[in-house]
């Protein structure tokens, strides 16, 4: 028995010709659909990059309890509960978070890694001089570090084999010849792409010949997170460099299944496509993510599954699913082995099969801003029922943010000791005062506010109705009853908390 899992970073549900669009080049997602169970009611759940990363290595939400960091020492972790199940795991991937700060745990749980270059701001290529100029104008062609560093990788990225995608998807399928008639192994091959920058080489442009015949406004390839400003011409222009993007994972994924058909592991291997999340490309007249409610250009996935097991193919599935925390027990349950107790997702096995339900409420969103739940049909979004947004704090033993450490500032602080957690194994967290940043405004200003995606699917008429809010906020509650939130989130959202040891 073996697993794949490819994964990308940002690939928008939308954009893909499985899930209705006509316009993109993407062949080869038609022919995974064909190959596989193609699911219509994928949600995110802890939100962006490395969170959504924590939820899949450990099967359970994290956002409730702390923001971007590494794993926390009492996780438990898929790679280290297949190696003691006897299954080797190997990563390889694009995806510089893994390396810095906030996500340095994360690959040494694999038994064996690899690790390629050069990805958006990747602080890879050393350059003393002035930044390069000309290659980008646009609002995020600023002197930031990361913008300058981008520029300066680019320089060394010229063919297309030199892409960091590229050079992933080569390892990957490298790692497959070499273990195909081998057992018990798990590859996750994880690519950055189509995250912004929208950087592809000139023979995937190529693929959209009417749109850079006829452009001529300014060169940009990664939009500033906010509002749109650009014009109609520019912004059709970065959906197409998307695109263009969007068709470079298109034939590398084509790679991984002419390898899979040509190993013949289609007979006994475990096939998993998924992503962390969308991004907005102007939808809702707003770009990116993070500083935006998580509408279901970000929060509704595509997430494709082959499973030898019961060899289901070319089907849809409408069960309500969440990957981040769904793989884990799912790819252990394929081994044969059991998820640990503080998992909260739940093996996709039967869902798989025959589409039989595993959850009838899912629960989402970022650190600090709104907390979403969604049964499939609905979206509720709750913001914080004061004007502030407290009280709310981290809970880690591993203070660490996103690129740096937390500040001597931040630990100088009221810092306490907070008692254990279900899940942290008797371990008592450090209880750090959070950083809060301005939550993303909800239509009409609302603190909280509903959506009926059968009759409202581009989310344009957000509505309230007294009783189906109590509806969604028992499922709201309900959920982080079980995920045991801190109590202080509870009074953020003006919810009415559990009692204690009430189950």
């Amino acid at each position: 028995m073996k697993a794949i899992v490819l994964m990308f970073d940002s690939l928008n549900r939308h954009m893909l010709p499985p899930y209705g669009c006509d316009w993109t080049h993407a062949p080869n997602f038609s022919r995974l659909a064909e190959r596989t169970v193609t699911f219509d009611t994928s949600y995110v759940c802890s939100m962006p990059c490395m969170p959504a990363r924590r939820d899949f290595l450990t099967g359970r939400p994290n956002f409730l309890h702390r923001s971007w960091g590494p794993l926390e020492p009492f996780d438990d972790s898929l790679p280290r509960l297949l190696r003691a199940g006897g299954v080797t795991s190997h990563l390889v991937t694009d995806h510089y978070h893994y390396f810095e700060c906030g996500g340095a745990t994360y690959h040494t749980q694999y038994d064996s890694w690899q690790f390629f270059r050069g990805q958006e701001g990747d602080p890879w290529i050393g350059w003393a001089g002035p930044p390069p100029a000309g290659r980008r104008s646009g609002r995020n062609a600023s002197s930031s570090r990361l913008v300058r560093q981008d520029q300066v990788n680019r320089l060394f990225i010229r063919e297309e084999h030199q892409w960091p995608q590229s050079q992933t998807v080569a390892a990957g399928i490298e790692f497959m010849r070499r273990n195909a008639r081998e057992e018990n192994w798990f590859l996750q091959i994880e690519v950055f792409d189509p995250h912004e920058p929208f950087f592809a080489h000139r023979m995937y442009k190529d693929r959209y010949p009417e749109h850079y015949a006829r452009y001529d406004g300014p060169v940009n390839d990664w939009p500033f997170y906010g509002p749109v400003t650009e014009s109609p011409e520019e912004i059709e222009h970065l959906r197409y460099e998307y695109a263009s993007l969007l068709s470079m994972c298109d034939a590398k994924l084509g790679d991984v299944l002419d390898c899979m058909d040509e190993l013949g592991l289609w007979e006994d291997t475990l096939f998993i496509v998924w992503t962390d999340h969308g991004f907005l490309l102007a939808e809702h007249g707003l770009w990116g993510k993070t500083v935006t409610p998580l509408y279901e250009e970000i929060a509704r996935t595509p997430f494709f599954v082959w499973d030898p097991r019961c060899r289901k193919r070319g089907e849809r599935r409408r069960s309500l699913v969440q990957p981040a925390i769904d793989l884990a027990p799912t790819i252990l349950g394929f081994f044969g082995l059991a998820p640990t107790e503080a998992m909260f997702g739940r093996d996709l096995a039967a869902c798989i099969a025959a589409d039989e339900p595993v959850r009838d409420a899912a629960i989402f969103g970022y650190f600090g801003q709104q907390v979403n739940v969604t049964d499939g049909r609905r979206v509720y979004m709750r913001g914080p029922a004061g004007p502030g947004n407290g009280p709310l704090f981290e809970y880690t033993l591993m203070p660490t943010h996103m690129r740096e450490m937390f500040s001597v500032e931040e630990l100088q602080g009221t810092i306490e000791l907070a008692e254990p957690f279900t899940f942290t194994k008797g371990c008592r967290t450090l209880r750090i005062p959070a950083r809060v940043s301005p939550l993303p405004e909800l239509p009409g200003g609302q603190s909280a506010i509903l959506f009926d995606l059968e009759r409202d699917p581009g989310q344009e008429r957000g509505y309230r109705d007294p009783e189906e809010e109590a509806e969604m906020e028992r499922h709201l509650v309900r959920l982080m009853r079980a995920l045991d939130a801190p109590a202080e989130q509870y009074v953020r959202l003006g919810l009415d908390a559990p009692a204690p040891g009430a189950s």
